[in-house]
C-alpha cells in the first residue's frame, strides 16, 4: 500500500478532502491530511508563512510518511497543488507519484483577481477585515463547494492568523507569479505526474492546465460540470481518475 499525502489550498482546510477521501475508499492505506500551518490553529512561533516555508513544511510531512512507508503519492489542490509540485521538484526521491488539481506552477499565469488584491499592501488587509464568515460561506457554496464544508471553512476564517498567513503566502509569490523561481524548475518534475481539473474553474482556467499538459506531456483529466473545487464537487469522478492513474504506475 502506497501512503498518500493530501495538501489543501486557500482558503481551505483538510475538510475539503472529506468527500474525495470517502469516494476513494482507501481502506488500510496510510493517509496523511495535514492542515497548513496557521490555517486551523495559531501560526507556529517563528513560522514566516512564505511559499518556501510551506514547501519546506510539506517536505517534512513527506519525509515522515516516506520513513514509515516508503515512496508516497502526493496529491494537492489549489495552493496545495503548487506546494505538491514544489515537493516533487525538490524531493522526487520521496515520491512514487504526484497529482495536482486546479492550480499549476506556470511561468505565464499571473493570478486571479483576489490573489492580486491579497498581494497588495493595505488593500489586502482591508479585504480581510471586511470578509465575514457568513459572506464567505455563501460565496464558497455559490461556487460549488458543498454547503457543509463551506460553512466549516468559513468558521475558520475567524482565525486571524489564517488571514495573516494567506497574505504572507500570496505576497511571497507576488500574487501567483512563479516565472522567476519555481517555474524554472518545471523540468525537474518526475515523470509520474498528472493533472485533474474542474472544467469551469473561474480562478485558474482550464486553458492553463491544457497548455501545461501540452507543453510537458503530463496527462490531464477534465471533470465536466465542476469548478475550482472539483475534488469536493465531483468526488466520484476525481476518485476514478486517481485510481486509474495510480493503477498505471
Amino acid at each position: 500500500m502506497t501512503a498518500k499525502l493530501f495538501i489543501h489550498g486557500v482558503p481551505d482546510s483538510p475538510a475539503i478532502w472529506r468527500p474525495l477521501l470517502a469516494a476513494l475508499d482507501l481502506g488500510d492505506t496510510p493517509v496523511a491530511v495535514p492542515a497548513l500551518p496557521g490555517f486551523t490553529a495559531p501560526l507556529p512561533a517563528g513560522f514566516p508563512a512564505t511559499k518556501e516555508a510551506y514547501s519546506d513544511w510539506a517536505i517534512e510531512q513527506a519525509e515522515a510518511l516516506f520513513a514509515a512507508h516508503g515512496p508516497i503519492d502526493i496529491i494537492g489542490h489549489d495552493w496545495g497543488a503548487l506546494i505538491a509540485q514544489r515537493v516533487a521538484m525538490l524531493r522526487p526521491d520521496l515520491l512514487r507519484s504526484w497529482v495536482i488539481s486546479n492550480a499549476v506552477i506556470d511561468p505565464d499565469y499571473r493570478g486571479h483577481r483576489v490573489a492580486r488584491i491579497w498581494n497588495t499592501p493595505i488593500l489586502g488587509e482591508i479585504f480581510m477585515a471586511l470578509s465575514k464568515p457568513a459572506m464567505l460561506a455563501q460565496g464558497l457554496a455559490a461556487q460549488g463547494m458543498p454547503a457543509d464544508i463551506a460553512s466549516e471553512e468559513a468558521e475558520q476564517w475567524r482565525n486571524k492568523d489564517k488571514r495573516r498567513a494567506i497574505l504572507k503566502l500570496y505576497r511571497s509569490a507576488k500574487g501567483l507569479s512563479f516565472e522567476h523561481d519555481w517555474a524554472r524548475d518545471i523540468g525537474k518534475l518526475p515523470a509520474q505526474g498528472a493533472l485533474i481539473w474542474g472544467a469551469d474553474d473561474p480562478y485558474v482556467q482550464l486553458s492553463v492546465a491544457q497548455l501545461f499538459s501540452a507543453n510537458t506531456g503530463f496527462p490531464l483529466t477534465v471533470i465536466d460540470g465542476a469548478g475550482h473545487w472539483a475534488i469536493a464537487e465531483r468526488p466520484a469522478e476525481v476518485a476514478a481518475a486517481l485510481h486509474r492513474f495510480w493503477s498505471s504506475l
